[in-house]
């Protein structure tokens, strides 16, 4: 049972919220409570004047909580202690400026300022949906439309190319989803098979610029800087950019959605459809959940309301079946082998843990060695690194509060060719940043390019013993 103390219009929408749930006491006074309507499941004691809490007709129950929102209703001299001495386990919320022990005090002023921030925030959500959509909605219809991923494009990438390609395809523009690098992941592979993302490879040069040239909208999703991990030109400037990660440089785009308080580009994307009201096809939901999910590891990285918002919504429309048939994809033998190499090559340098691997059969089995070992007892710290065609692949992860584990790999090597989030990291380093000299036996290079990066990392990592 809520009991409730008001006599404002607060206390009696809180009246009809709370006897939603439970049983609810509204006590008040008569003359100046709003009360147009009967509130079911609500027992309203209208007093004609304020009178002490012991003259207050009985009340049957123990509250399971009070909310004591008007000062003017007991005589008592101090009304919270009356209350507190009738019911000493109940805990009280108030709005009145009141201390004791087992209160809750809410600041009028930072509800208001909170309520504003959310209405503020639901504008600038429509605004951005608005922009996005009346940009595409100007193009000519049959027009092209390039969404382009990053390199080697995981979940939250392939959602949010499929979502933004369904949009531009409803409304009448020829879209195509392009990325660089591979697709190597079971999981990634699982999802372009079995939610059919039309997702095409490009490799040459060439074939970038055909696309530029003959693409009327270029749209990046999952990253705003060409050339950065991805097979754009440094040069181009597209227009579209869609991203959650945090921005340093000006982003150079027609339009800008770049919003950092989202923990994945794919709950960025579900609030934009959100505020077109856009139907939702299954396939499309099913991606963009699971993007969420494995941006934020299940919901055990950072993230944040809006993320809880954005899943909230895809829930009804996702396809459970397929989800789990994408999450739990057969493991291939050649990534089992990297796991056994990476365990037996090991290095532990106080509580990081580094893992070299001289022949790598897939860059994306680094990130499942990488969440794998990261449990390690001891560990807090673990990066995961191997050598792929002229490159060391890097794929970082951390459990401490203390270090932005991107920003420490995107400082040491610049350009776009490291960083990542707070917990998760990644990089591609060529021989020759890394080395001063390159042997021109790949071999010898690859081995001199894996010690001297296991060097760098042990100097680079915080090094801790004690927690």
């Amino acid at each position: 049972m809520f009991l409730i103390f008001g006599s404002n219009n607060l206390a009696v929408r809180l009246s009809k919220w709370c006897a939603k749930r439970h049983r609810c006491v509204l006590v008040g006074l008569a003359q100046t409570l709003p009360i147009e309507e009967p509130l079911e499941d609500c027992e309203i004691i209208a007093l004609p004047s304020p009178i002490e809490l012991s003259s207050i007709p009985q009340i049957e129950h123990i509250p399971t909580a009070i909310l004591y929102l008007d000062d003017n209703i007991l005589l008592d001299i101090d009304s919270l202690k009356e209350i507190k001495t009738k019911w000493p386990e109940t805990p009280i919320l108030t709005t009145v400026p009141l201390e004791g022990d087992g209160i809750d005090l809410v600041s009028i002023d930072d509800i208001s300022f909170a309520a504003m921030q959310d209405r503020i925030r639901s504008w600038e959500r429509r605004a951005s949906a608005s922009v996005v959509e009346t940009y595409l909605k100007a193009i000519p219809k049959g027009s092209k439309v390039a969404i382009f991923c990053h390199d080697n494009p995981d979940p939250d990438a392939l959602a949010s190319g499929l979502a933004m390609l369904e949009l531009v395809e409803n409304i009448g523009l020829e879209g195509s989803i392009l990325h660089g690098g591979l697709i190597e992941h079971q999981q990634n592979r699982a999802m372009v098979k079995l939610l059919e993302i039309p997702i095409r490879r490009l490799i040459l040069d060439w074939e970038v610029s055909d696309i530029i040239n003959d693409s009327q909208v270029i749209i990046t999703v999952d990253f705003h800087k060409p050339g950065a991990n991805n097979i754009l030109p440094v040069g181009c400037i597209p227009n579209i950019v869609i991203d959650h990660h945090t921005v340093e440089d000006t982003v150079a785009a027609d339009v800008v959605l770049v919003r950092s308080e989202f923990s994945s580009t794919s709950s960025l994307i579900t609030s934009l459809l959100m505020s077109l009201n856009h139907q939702l096809d299954t396939k499309i939901a099913t991606a963009l959940a699971f993007g969420i999910k494995t941006d934020t590891l299940g919901f055990t990285r950072d993230f944040n309301a809006v993320d809880i918002r954005a899943l909230s919504w895809l829930n009804a429309f996702v396809d459970r079946d397929l989800m789990r048939s994408i999450e739990m994809p057969p493991r291939s033998q050649e990534t089992l082998e990297s796991f056994s190499k990476a365990l037996n090559n090991r290095i532990e340098h106080g509580k990081n843990l580094l893992a070299p691997l001289m022949n790598m059969p897939n860059r994306d089995s680094l990130a499942q060695i990488a969440d794998f070992l990261l449990p390690t007892e001891g560990i807090d710290t673990v990066v995961v690194f191997g050598v792929r065609r002229g490159k060391v692949i890097i794929s970082a992860r951390t459990k401490r509060s203390d270090i932005h584990i991107g920003k420490i790999l995107s400082s040491h090597w610049k350009n776009g060719l490291a960083g990542g989030h707070r917990e998760l990291a990644g990089g591609q380093i060529p021989f020759d940043v890394i080395l001063d000299e390159v042997p021109d036996d790949l071999e010898q290079a690859s081995m001199q390019a894996i010690e001297e990066i296991t060097n760098q990392f042990k100097s680079l990592l915080p090094f801790s013993e004690d927690d």
